[in-house]
């Protein structure tokens, strides 16, 4: 192994690039473990915003002025960055997007509405996040389809024996999570994208989670569609990406109309502009992209595997702390995991361990995490969240920790076992 990726993390002086991590929260010192929902954005993306705000705003692909040809170049760098992250073959194959969110919709609304019909069926995994069922869900009752579901054991891990039964015929496509946003189970998406394209069947990958954590080649994974979220990135909010095959994306039709994604526009027709442009209609998040391609830059320059490393390495650090705390139950523990944990503490609400924790100046997670099919698989409301990341240190796991035992100590359990706060 290449000797720099062993070397550890200075979390202490990367730190010094994010300023609300230095900042006093609730009086105490912050300890941010929620970087599954947005990762902090370091001083160098929020300063190579404000410079292009300052210095070179002006609009894309619309001008011969010098000022929209250099803001032009700046978009189309972040947009080529992007397509090395992912070892995509074309830069063509990007599509910017709002977020994972949107990224899934356009492949519902724009491949599915043109290639499913009545009776077909979608799969999709037990763990999917929101934005990977509902789409399909309001296609699905669009087109007459229906909707079927690969199941998962108490860890957390999928029923590959049940996918292959699953993988009809009648399947057009299927859409997986890379990681699991509660459960932090990294499926192996490889294995089965293989299994589908075994069978004909298209896959869509929801990314959002495993772009923070691990190195993603959508050509080695023979992705159909891969997206994701540039705030989990430690970029902006208001900017995802849309990964699709050539052959795929210029097949489909465009799922939105305006500006900047037509080449003529009569009374009588409109022509269109080839990939990606025909999906970008409107003026496109120019400063979230810039900013987007500045934390690919930062989070390169770290090393990719060493946060991977890094991050392992608290997850197990958090895991083995959390399993000695009596009364707390992990949900999620597959063998192969991303630096998630969600936990239930018995006869505890999680909004109240994380309404606690908060005020100890923990920053957690809590509720169904937009994956309400997993809290009922589980058979629990809600569930707290810790999430790592690279800048976190295992002073953050033991504030965690802390406030865990803080949370136990203002709440009593009576002899039916539930809780009652102490007064």
């Amino acid at each position: 192994m290449n000797e720099r990726l062993l070397t550890p993390l200075d979390v202490a002086t990367l730190r010094k690039d994010f300023a609300l991590l230095t900042t006093p929260f609730q009086g105490k010192p912050l300890h941010y473990l929620d970087s599954a929902v947005s990762g902090q954005m370091p001083n160098a993306v929020i300063e190579r915003m404000a410079h292009y705000q300052r210095f070179e705003h002006t609009n894309v692909h619309r001008g011969v002025s010098t000022l929209s040809q250099e803001a032009t170049d700046r978009f189309e760098e972040a947009r080529e960055k992007v397509r090395a992250f992912l070892h995509a073959p074309s830069l063509n194959q990007i599509i910017w997007t709002r977020g994972t969110t949107e990224s899934l919709n356009l492949v519902a609304q724009s491949w599915g509405r043109a290639n499913i019909k009545a009776g077909d069926e979608i799969l999709l995994s037990a763990m999917e996040h929101h934005s990977n069922i509902v789409p399909w869900q309001m296609l699905a009752t669009e087109k007459g389809a229906s909707i079927k579901v690969i199941p998962m054991d108490d860890r957390g891990v999928l029923d590959l024996d049940a996918l292959n039964t699953l993988l009809t015929p009648r399947v057009k496509i299927l859409g997986i999570t890379h990681v699991s946003n509660v459960l932090g189970t990294v499926n192996p998406v490889k294995e089965i994208i293989a299994a589908a394209h075994a069978k004909g069947i298209l896959v869509v990958v929801d990314g959002a989670q495993a772009v923070p954590h691990l190195a993603v080649d959508v050509v080695d994974l023979d992705a159909d569609f891969y997206a994701f979220s540039g705030h989990k990135l430690s970029g902006p909010t208001g900017i995802g990406v849309l990964y699709g095959k050539k052959e795929l994306l210029e097949a489909m039709p465009p799922w939105q109309g305006g500006g900047s994604m037509i080449l003529s526009v009569s009374w009588e027709k409109t022509t269109y502009m080839g990939i990606p442009g025909k999906f970008e209609a409107g003026t496109p998040p120019i400063t979230e992209a810039i900013g987007l391609g500045a934390a690919l830059d930062y989070l390169k320059a770290i090393g990719l595997e060493r946060i991977a490393a890094h991050e392992q390495e608290l997850l197990d650090y958090a895991t083995q702390k959390l399993n000695k705390i009596e009364g707390l139950r992990i949900i999620g523990t597959a063998p192969n995991k991303a630096s998630v944990l969600s936990f239930v503490l018995e006869g505890i609400h999680p909004h109240d361990v994380g309404s606690i924790l908060d005020h100890e100046g923990v920053v957690v997670r809590a509720g169904h995490h937009c994956a309400q099919p997993v809290m009922k698989r589980f058979d629990i409301p809600a569930t707290t969240r810790a999430s790592f990341a690279y800048f976190n240190d295992r002073d953050d796991i033991d504030a965690l920790v802390a406030g865990i035992h803080q949370v136990k100590d203002i709440f009593g359990t009576d002899s039916d076992g539930s809780a009652e706060e102490q007064s």
